[in-house]
């Protein structure tokens, strides 16, 4: 990987709990995949809890439920949800290095992020993007009060933020919204284009999803 920023979910955190401090101007694991036919020694398919693992890890692009659901007979998407989360519930349990986590309208098996340090070792280090303080700040801005707008970035950091708005973009961390729709903290219809995170923003910094983002004392967090 390249372009990978130094910052954790953490770091966002801390910088967007600063900002605010200053004035401004488990699943059916049983179920078996009764479809699929016996093998040939007559044994029974394994569950689908299983079959998804197997899919899952065989890699290639994210497993979406609708190619899942084309490898074994029977699994809906709902099910299909399911069963990755609750394999990620036993993952956690028996503490195993990886989870599966969401990517690009599907999953993939991804090592959590204390073990990064081994696939660097083994591989070696992808290129890090260093972010400044003011991406950080912006992107910590993004993040909680998506879908945001640059004039109001601009007015809760009581700073231009244009270019650090273009290097999340770049680094693909952050992307721009259509302005239709788009309103303000007072919902008033503002206009101009809104900032939101991207799949890959989640990626980078291990969450799931945004509701794994650390709390922050912020009553008006999204």
């Amino acid at each position: 990987m390249t372009d990978e920023p130094d910052a954790s979910a953490e770091q966002l955190a801390k910088s967007y709990g600063e900002r605010l401090s200053q004035p401004w101007s488990e699943p059916a694991d049983a179920a078996s995949s009764s479809d699929l036919p016996s093998d040939a020694s007559g044994q029974a398919p394994p569950p689908l809890a299983s079959i998804v693992e197997a899919l899952l890890f065989v890699g290639g692009p994210p497993l979406t439920a609708e190619r899942a659901g084309e490898a074994a007979r029977g699994l809906t998407p709902a099910l299909f949800t399911q069963l990755v989360e609750g394999l990620n519930r036993d993952y956690r349990r028996q503490g195993r290095p990886y989870r599966i986590q969401p990517r690009d309208q599907g999953y993939e098996l991804a090592l959590r992020p204390r073990f990064r340090g081994v696939m660097e070792r083994l591989y070696g280090a992808g290129r890090e993007a260093r972010l400044s303080p003011a991406a950080l700040d912006v992107l910590a801005l993004v993040a909680y009060r998506q879908p945001i707008g640059k004039n109001e970035i601009d007015s809760l950091r009581g700073a231009e933020s244009g270019a650090a708005l273009r290097q999340l973009v770049r680094l693909g961390l952050a992307a721009v919204q259509r302005a239709v729709g788009t309103w303000s903290a007072d919902h008033a219809p503002t206009g101009e284009a809104a900032y939101r995170t991207t799949p890959r923003f989640l990626n980078v910094f291990g969450l799931r999803n945004l509701d794994d983002l650390p709390r922050t004392q912020d009553l008006h967090k999204l």
